[in-house]
């Protein structure tokens, strides 16, 4: 099977494997413990599902044995009604993780080639993200370049 045999569009029902990557990530970041102020995992698995739900998210997984080992979101921000533009929207990827175990087998190009496939379906011509210095590589690999204020893919 090929990497990509194994990412999918995310579903309504994967919310609660979802919020419980997304606290994983975010441990990471802060080395095992979470400030004493973090949120529920609940109210990160409502977030998740209202999302998914009404179309205002969308998310794809990295599925291994029926496990969902990683996740990257894409949120579709409209842009003003142009007289001679498309008004297609613009793209903006985040939460980004793959589970350590899971890491530089190719899962993650993976993962970001399924949002960019998706993207181009929808006749999106610019995403946008804000790369964690750990995350710029794997970015450029897929194409994103820098601009003056942030790292876009055309």
């Amino acid at each position: 099977m090929t990497t990509d045999s194994y990412v999918r569009q995310a579903r309504v029902a994967d919310a609660p494997a979802l919020a419980q990557l997304r606290w994983a990530f975010k441990q990471e970041d802060y080395e095992g413990d979470l400030p004493s102020r973090a949120r529920s995992m609940d109210q990160a698995e409502q977030w998740i599902r209202e999302r998914l739900d009404d179309g205002r998210w969308l998310a794809w997984v990295l599925e291994i044995e029926e496990e969902i080992c990683g996740h990257v979101f894409l949120h579709l921000v409209e842009r003003v009604p142009e007289p001679y533009e498309e008004n297609t929207p613009v793209g903006y990827v985040t939460n980004f993780y793959v589970v350590p175990s899971q890491r530089n087998r190719g899962f993650g190009t993976a993962l970001l080639e399924a949002l960019k496939l998706h993207a181009r379906s929808l006749g999106m011509d610019v995403l946008i993200v804000w790369p964690s210095e750990r995350s710029d590589p794997l970015y450029r690999r897929a194409g994103f370049r820098p601009s003056t204020e942030l790292l876009e893919t055309r």
